[in-house]
């Protein structure tokens, strides 16, 4: 694979965290939303408030990579409405990185309760208390969580198709081991 058909070495290393940090949030959120209020409870909201800070902070850091940074094209096989859809669905994907932990840190300036990173740094309070409003935005904040995973699944099932029925290179370009040949970081 040459190299103008790779993602670049920072692309692939923030792609791949954001991917398990993802991984941990979402069934931590839903792990902690059963359990009833307790200092266990309050403290794995803290660790999911902080992965989704984190999120949002990565999601911005690959958008800012990507100004400078323009994908690799796909292979020529690969049909222009595919083409478009995987586009579309990396733009909504995008989209979800940013919003959901904004609605979270929403909800939480809503409920009262502050976003503090990483146990040293208080966000400020998006919004004033409003317990209606917090409970809106929880449910705001659930169901595009559970969108973010439909499109998440996506994702990785057209990843799967093109590497395993394709045979094409379209995972071998994300992926953070194999040949890389000589582009820029």
């Amino acid at each position: 694979m040459t190299p103008a058909t790779r993602y670049t070495a920072t692309a692939i290393a923030l792609h791949w965290l954001t991917a398990l940090l993802i991984a941990a949030t979402f069934p931590l959120g839903l792990y902690m939303h059963g359990l009833a209020l307790s200092p266990f409870k309050l403290q794995l909201v803290s660790y999911h408030k902080w992965l989704g800070v984190t999120i949002f902070l990565l999601a911005l850091a690959r958008l800012a990579w990507r100004l400078g940074h323009a994908p690799p094209p796909l292979p020529d096989t690969i049909p222009a409405w595919q083409q478009r859809a995987a586009q579309g669905l990396h733009h909504l994907l995008y989209v979800l990185l940013l919003v959901i932990p904004l609605s979270g840190w929403l909800m939480s300036s809503a409920k009262g309760v502050p976003v503090v990173y990483l146990g040293m740094v208080q966000l400020p309070d998006l919004v004033g208390k409003d317990k209606a409003l917090g409970e809106m935005l929880e449910g705001i904040h659930e169901m595009l969580n559970f969108g973010l995973m439909g499109l998440v699944g996506m994702h990785v099932a057209a990843a799967l198709k093109h590497h395993f029925i394709d045979k094409d290179t379209t995972l071998l370009r994300m992926l953070p081991f194999g040949k890389r040949g000589n582009h820029e970081n």
